[in-house]
């Protein structure tokens, strides 16, 4: 046999050798790393959770969240929850359209169920709080405003959360629970931007959650009204579909519906679910 022949030899068993030894080892990482689904399960080689969780949350539970997402992160060292807040209604679109997102809470069951509808959803979303509406007029309540009526008034400039919103879609529908029609100087893309409206002065009142009125502390001032009973958000919340870290997601949400979590929410001021 040539030296060449014998050369050749040797150089194809050792590309062979390699090539199962990269094989294998690219079996193992995949095993390790991901779960039954394909996602990764979010618990490190000792079974403690890890990973980053990405959140997308409802506007008006900004600040409750974000408590929750630090005490998490102090649970379990080696994790991090990122949020992104906004309008329930662009969120849930954001999703549809592939925006990669580990968990999803919204202002209402209507916005939730877009993202269920396309099944992007994993498992069956629970209701974990609820939310009331409320006027935010400017401190001290300069136009005496006292009821969703006196919003009608000639000359008072008042805003609303656009209908496509929970809030704007509650606020409609406590206008009609009183048979009263409203035009506002403009509607807002979440309830942040309607409240910021009244804390700025560019309006003299907003229809807008409970929990931000108490969160714009004295920026604001809260007058409650009947017709808000009528027009009371649950506030689901769910997995979603191609979740990268599923086990530390889930933990996320558990600490959102247990005691402790309660706890935070109502103290903002949402109702029990």
């Amino acid at each position: 046999m040539t030296r060449s022949v014998r050369l050749a030899r040797r150089t194809s068993r050792t590309l062979q050798m390699a090539g199962a030894g990269v094989a294998a080892l690219l079996a193992l990482s995949a095993c390790s790393s991901t779960d039954g689904s394909g996602s990764g399960s979010g618990k490190d080689s000792s079974g403690k959770l890890s990973g980053e969780v990405t959140v997308f949350a409802a506007a008006s539970l900004k600040e409750s969240f974000t408590t929750l997402g630090k005490e998490f992160e102090k649970a379990h060292p080696g994790t991090k929850v990122t949020f992104s807040f906004g309008g329930s209604d662009a969120l849930a679109a954001s999703i549809t359209g592939g925006a990669p997102a580990d968990v999803f809470a919204s202002a209402s069951p209507k916005t939730m169920k877009v993202v269920t509808d396309a099944g992007d959803a994993s498992g069956t979303p629970a209701t974990f709080v609820r939310n009331r509406l409320e006027i935010a007029t400017l401190p001290g309540n300069p136009d005496k405003i006292a009821s969703l009526k006196d919003l009608t008034r000639s000359g008072l400039k008042v805003v609303l959360c656009d209908q496509a919103v929970p809030c704007g879609a509650a606020a409609q529908k406590a206008l009609d629970a009183g048979e009263l029609k409203l035009t506002p100087v403009s509607y807002e893309e979440d309830v942040k931007s309607a409240l910021n409206k009244v804390v700025l002065k560019e309006a003299d009142a907003a229809v807008v959650y409970r929990t931000d009125v108490r969160a714009a502390g004295d920026k604001v001032e809260g007058v409650d009204f009947p017709e808000s009973a009528d027009a009371v958000n649950d506030y689901p919340i769910t997995l979603l579909k191609g979740a990268h870290h599923t086990d530390t997601a889930q933990a996320f949400i558990a600490l959102v519906r247990s005691a402790e979590g309660r706890k935070v929410l109502t103290g903002a001021g949402f109702l029990e679910p």
